[in-house]
């Protein structure tokens, strides 16, 4: 199986890339960096009908973008237009033999959640943060918090003496990635994405 992971940003490059190294020794894929999500937007469509002259059986594509402020509804169902209008299956709207070739994936609201979505990961990364990091209703499902989620951690890690000058995107998915669990992350949208890799995974060879 040979995965091709379309993101939108770096750090999400680094997390996955610490990720996918301990999750599954031997797994041939690539990352493909755009410049933001407008940039992975806008470039998608013409980028799916390349994959669709060439793409193999073995090859899957799985899309990742940032929820941010919009409805995931919607998204998703912009993301899953875009695939079938390039005459490729996707997860949710396979073949009629139940193939397909294109996974879309959401963060919502965006990477950090996935972070406050293992708490253990984060104290891992950053000793100081308490134990009950976590336990409270308000980060007891990361992808609800209001206000946006990179606020919120970037707020709670310089009330324990981390990035004081500002949160670091980059040096963050660095440090809390290698420690990220696969199967404790309270993240709903993580589980999903978990999910779907998991099924690609035991998808037996063409």
């Amino acid at each position: 199986m040979q995965i091709d992971f379309l993101v939108e940003e770096p750090s999400m490059e680094v997390f996955l890339a610490a990720l996918l190294q301990r999750r599954q020794s031997g797994l041939q894929y690539a990352i493909h960096v755009f410049q933001g999500k407008r940039d992975l937007l806008r470039k998608l469509p013409s980028r799916l009908t390349a994959y669709s002259r060439w793409l193999g059986s073995a090859q899957r594509i799985v899309v990742i973008v940032d929820c941010d402020q919009d409805d995931c509804h919607v998204l998703k169902a912009r993301l899953e237009d875009m695939a079938l209008g390039a005459g490729l299956a996707t997860r949710s709207h396979p073949r009629a033999d139940g193939s397909f070739s294109v996974v879309d994936r959401i963060a919502v609201e965006e990477l950090e959640a996935w972070y406050l979505g293992d708490p253990e990961a984060l104290r891992a990364a950053f000793p100081r943060l308490p134990e009950n990091l976590c336990s409270g209703a308000r980060f007891r499902n990361p992808d609800a918090i209001l206000g946006g989620t990179w606020e919120a951690l970037e707020r709670l890690l310089r009330q324990h003496g981390y990035y004081q000058g500002g949160l670091a995107k980059m040096d963050l998915a660095r440090r809390v990635a290698p420690h990220i669990d696969w199967t404790r992350n309270r993240s709903r949208s993580f589980q999903s994405f978990r999910q779907a890799l998991d099924e690609l995974l035991r998808e037996p060879e063409a």
